[in-house]
């Protein structure tokens, strides 16, 4: 793993905000459950802010990171300033990401 930074390490060993949020007021789910990496993100808003965001995810230690990052930069932001975070704010996030797994960014910032 030591193409990736110690923050995408971090994410990966440690990451945030993993679970489920029994009264969301939003869920989505993006990625294909038969072949490949699949996130569910669960969002909590209260006054136009996303107050909590918690996500269940399959995917490799670049996804579970990604994934983990983007929860932090979305809480505490209004609902139109979160739509606005994309893959680039993640891979800036972690510290940057092998070319090969910019990919998982995408993944976390649809």
């Amino acid at each position: 793993m030591n193409e990736y930074s110690d923050k995408v390490i971090e994410h990966f060993q440690n990451p945030r905000n993993v679970g489920f949020i029994e009264d969301a007021n939003g869920i989505g789910e993006i990625g294909d459950t038969d072949c490949g990496d699949f996130m569910k993100v669960f969002i909590k808003v209260e006054n136009d802010i996303l107050t909590d965001v918690k996500y269940q995810i399959r995917g490799c230690p670049a996804s579970i990171a990604c994934a983990s990052a983007m929860t932090e930069l979305a809480i505490g932001k209004n609902l139109d300033d979160a739509l606005m975070l994309n893959d680039m704010d993640i891979v800036d996030a972690l510290d940057g990401l092998p070319e090969f797994k910019i990919h998982c960014s995408v993944l976390s910032a649809s």
